[in-house]
């Protein structure tokens, strides 16, 4: 029973060390698929080593290499099986040898559980387990025998490198599992037998012996010691750092230069209408609003007129969507089965570099569930099913309503930042997959007010390539002129475009400087002033950029049904601006109706070129010998009028010193009012802090961003003896300990806020704002109620 007991308790050891490597490797999987595969891996593999100890040692590598070549078969066809991909087990066995190693490494995270992201980690634990299982049982060198489980665990470290949380606890777990079977193993339930028992008798061991053993435990002790003092420091200060990710040396799925830039086949696919790209099948299974409360009816604007049309102005990555419902619901009223269009995303271009707009993607191997997108708030959801087969369309990108979530028939890559798929492996006629995505259109009561974001993370969708015609830039600065808001530029400019020019199809390909500046301002007669989808979203894009607003262009197709036959005619190009909280927003700047569009020339004037001024008129000289004859009527009125001036240039002095700082005092109370006495308890004590901030802001010590409240009521009391000329010992003086303890509870225990905190925060504003401004010179003191900074300070 003892002979038995410690082969499996060195057999249950070694499966938890493979075990706990893969419980590391699997945080950047999706689901417990691939744990389940490779714990079943190591305890197959021990298990084989295990039962055939006895066995001669060159028999144990053909059974093991068997017992790996069934399980491994087992293994992939589950895999494939559960990310639903088609074809054989041999054709997927080949797929996952050849490419197993660049799929794992390009992989979007979290990693499905595919043929091909699943073979090399079992194969490694399979050979890891048969490894250590043989050295341990075998020769009993169980220290030797941990190596493979070692290195199978430091491998599963560097793959997942910065992409999952550290691995603590699997890590405190391999280090006592390890050494537990360090322990067990060695217990021994009987004395030693043969002829050296007898020479030990009853004394112990001998002298020499405990000699060489204190020796070498010294000597190891030693090491041990030295090796902590040398290496210690470095892995320390490894635990603080972050890893290396294998990924950055792997090159990701790559498109064609055909594909990096689809714009240029619209006129191609303009040019034969009726060519079969694809055929679609799609079923709305679902439409819900993503705000908490409120209906669904369109919002109003200040004036009361409903809010524009997605048909006009577009809305998310679908602009129909808002017309789905209800066209369904009048099909189905006529007893006829509803049909909603559908609008395919291609490719989505957010590079220009004056020539051409590109993808610029950064595509990652995805299994069939993609990652989620948080939708915006407000937004009106609608969940899409589409069935497409491919006919004639080619290349690598892979239609899709915006925005997929998964995609089941096909291997792909994801890219996570535009949304756009494709198949590395390229388009062939007869492919078909599903897609389920999730079309988003965001609250058009949002869009009116919605600003813009800005800042060096959005600087790709702002950057305007150099070499800008300047008339380009002039009409963006003639239709931005009167709008203020982002969303009535972008409106403005979807207008101009759509009044004035003319769609054709047999306009030339190109959106560069050139192909632009003449579609915008070149003659009717030449050719001008007419184009494709191609340059409307091309042009709108550049327009967007140059007055301030985030723009891309996306290439896609329209079904107006959603079902049947998708054709080259169908192809369309639309722009999409970026609103804070909103998303992106897709307009359409293509005429409307068959309308004659209106010359430009009406609408746009370029600004004229400076010249010098024309030469001032010869006036006729008087000889002193000749005066002129005055005019004793003119004389005698110019006094009177210059009396009746004086009162009109008084009055437009005083308003014009008077009005502005009226405006402000009376904008500086408003703000105060609504800070202290408008919202809840916990909005109210925020507000106090607010006018607490700008007392210090106004004093000339503002509080920096990244200080706490805490933090900011200690440099307030450290710099108020400064402030008052006191001296720094009298420590007299305004504090916002107090104030600051109110804004902590408010903001980490909101529960705790009510009204007489909220009161008493406001008084302590009040003191400390009054202090702080008797605190300055008598000519500061009437500047500060007159300072404009907090109506726009953020």
């Amino acid at each position: 029973m003892v002979k038995l007991w410690r082969p499996l308790t060195a057999a249950l050891v070694l499966v938890t060390l493979l075990g706990l490597a893969a419980t590391v490797l699997s945080r950047v999987y999706s689901g417990p698929l691939l744990t389940r595969l490779l714990l079943g891996a190591a305890i197959a593999s021990v298990g084989i080593s295990l039962a055939t100890r006895r066995l001669p040692s060159w028999l144990i590598a053909p059974l093991s290499v068997l017992g790996l070549t069934a399980y491994t078969a087992f293994a992939l066809q589950v895999a494939a099986r559960h990310a639903e991909l088609p074809g054989g087990l041999a054709e997927v066995t080949l797929d996952a040898a050849r490419n197993g190693v660049p799929r794992l490494l390009t992989a979007m995270i979290p990693v499905q559980a595919a043929p091909d992201t699943v073979l090399v980690p079992l194969v490694a634990t399979w050979l890891a387990g048969l490894a250590c299982a043989e050295v341990t049982l075998r020769t009993g060198r169980v220290l030797l025998g941990y190596l493979p489980p070692v290195l199978l665990y430091g491998g599963a470290l560097y793959v997942v490198g910065p992409n999952a949380d550290p691995a603590l606890w699997p890590t405190t777990a391999f280090i006592a599992a390890a050494a537990l079977g360090l322990v067990l193993p060695g217990r021994r339930g009987a004395t030693p037998a043969g002829p050296a028992a007898g020479t030990l008798g009853t004394g112990g061991l001998p002298t020499a012996v405990r000699l060489r053993l204190a020796a070498g435990t010294a000597a190891g002790l030693v090491a041990v010691v030295a090796a902590g003092v040398l290496v210690g420091p470095y892995v320390a200060g490894q635990v603080a750092g972050r890893p290396v990710d294998p990924r950055r040396y792997v090159q990701p799925p790559q498109v064609e230069s055909l594909d990096e830039s689809p714009l240029i086949r619209i006129s191609g696919w303009a040019l034969h209408p009726d060519q079969v790209l694809l055929e679609l099948r799609s079923e709305t299974t679902g439409r819900t609003d993503n705000t908490p409360t409120g209906p669904e009816a369109p919002a109003t604007d200040t004036d009361g007129t409903a809010d524009r049309p997605a048909a006009d102005a577009g809305a998310g990555n679908d602009p129909a969507a808002d017309t789905a419902a209800e066209r369904d619901t009048a099909a189905q009223a006529a007893g006829q089965p509803a049909a909603a269009p559908v609008r395919l995303r291609l490719a989505v271009l957010s590079d220009y570099d004056g020539v051409t707009w590109q993808v610029g993607g950064t595509y990652r191997n995805a299994g069939r569930v993609l990652p989620p997108a948080e939708p915006a708030p407000g937004a009106i959801l609608r969940t899409v099913r589409q069935e497409i087969t491919i006919a004639g369309l080619n290349g690598r990108l892979l239609p899709a309503v915006a925005t997929p979530q998964q995609v089941s028939g096909s291997r792909v890559a994801y890219d996570a930042q535009t949304g756009t798929l494709i198949r590395p492996e390229g388009l062939t006629p007869g492919l078909r997959y599903e897609v389920l995505s999730t079309a988003e259109r965001p609250d058009p009561g949002l869009l009116g007010v919605a600003d813009v974001p800005a800042g060096a993370e959005h600087t790709r969708v702002l950057q305007v390539a150099d070499g800008t015609p300047q008339r380009l830039r002039e009409l963006a600065e003639q239709l931005a002129a009167d709008n203020g808001a982002p969303y009535a530029r972008a409106v403005a400019i979807e207008d101009f475009l759509a009044e004035h020019y003319r769609e054709v199809a047999d306009a030339p390909s190109g959106h560069a400087y050139p192909n632009l500046e003449f579609f915008l301002f070149g003659g009717r007669d030449m050719g001008g002033q007419r184009g494709t989808s191609e340059q409307f979203a091309a042009a709108f894009a550049v327009l967007g950029r140059l007055a301030g607003l985030p723009t891309r262009v996306v290439v896609g197709f329209d079904s107006s049904t959603g079902d049947g036959p998708v054709r080259a005619g169908d192809a369309h190009a639309w722009p999409e601006v970026l609103f804070d909280e909103v998303g992106w927003v897709a307009f359409d700047p293509m005429p409307r109706d068959d309308r004659q569009p209106r010359p430009v020339e009406e609408d746009f004037r370029p600004k004229p070129e400076k010249s010098s001024p024309p030469p001032e008129e010869a006036q006729p000289s008087i000889s002193p010998s000749s005066p002129a004859p005055e005019a004793p009527e003119a004389v005698a009125a110019a006094p009177e009028r210059a009396t009746a001036f004086w009162p009109v240039i008084v009055a437009l002095v005083v308003l014009l010193l008077g009005v502005p700082p009226a405006v402000v005092l009376f904008l500086r109370s408003r703000l105060r009012r609504r800070r202290l006495t408008v919202g809840s308890a916990p909005q109210r004590i925020a507000g106090a802090w607010r006018e607490a901030t700008d007392a210090l802001r106004l004093a000339g010590h503002p509080a920096p961003d990244h200080h706490s409240a805490t933090e900011i009521a200690e440099a307030a009391a450290a710099l108020w003896p400064t402030a008052t000329g006191a001296d720094s010992g009298s420590g007299s003086g305004p504090s916002l300990h107090e104030l600051a303890e109110l804004v902590n509870q408010a903001a980490f225990a909101p529960g705790t806020a009510h009204d007489a905190r909220a009161q008493r925060a406001a008084q302590l504003a009040h003191e400390f704002t009054s202090a702080m401004r008797a605190a300055r010179p008598r000519w500061r003191r009437l500047l500060w109620s007159l300072h404009p900074g907090p109506l726009y300070w953020r």
